[in-house]
């Protein structure tokens, strides 16, 4: 597996097949795309798993974390997690945050990201904001 950076246009494939299958392509293409820092892990030449990240001043939220179903449960993308925060660290920022699936919020919580409790639904989906301090980040993986 290799993790490297990747245009904006490659994460619409794994992010409409991945997490918003029933909703139309241009769904998942977001207007800020363009300014966003987009990763992907490589399984052989294969794209698996991708994230996009956002930086606005001292902060990266981080959007659209998806691993194909047939490589997920394999730690993909507690990898490519654990990149992001290490690249946030290294980029000296404060604060990671995401809108979490409610579904997926344990996942979060193991690299030590906290439920905000602040909530909202989005195409049926219930979402939570997930936040770290990267002054109390370990990598746990």
């Amino acid at each position: 597996m290799e993790i490297k950076a990747i245009e904006a246009s490659q994460t619409w494939q794994i992010r409409h097949e991945v997490m918003w299958p029933d909703e139309p392509f241009e769904f998942v293409q977001l207007e800020e795309d363009n300014l966003g820092l987009h990763f992907g892990v490589f399984d052989q030449e294969k794209l698996v798993s991708i994230v996009s990240c956002f930086i606005v001043d001292d902060e990266m939220q981080f959007r659209k974390l998806a691993t194909l179903e047939e490589f997920q449960g394999k730690g993909i993308a507690s990898q490519l997690l654990n990149y992001i925060l290490k690249l946030a660290k290294e980029k000296n920022l404060n604060k990671m945050w995401c809108n979490a699936r409610t579904s997926k919020k344990t996942f979060y919580e193991k690299f030590g990201m906290k439920d905000t409790h602040k909530t909202f639904v989005k195409a049926n989906q219930k979402f939570t904001i997930m936040e770290i301090l990267l002054e109390n980040y370990k990598r746990n993986y």
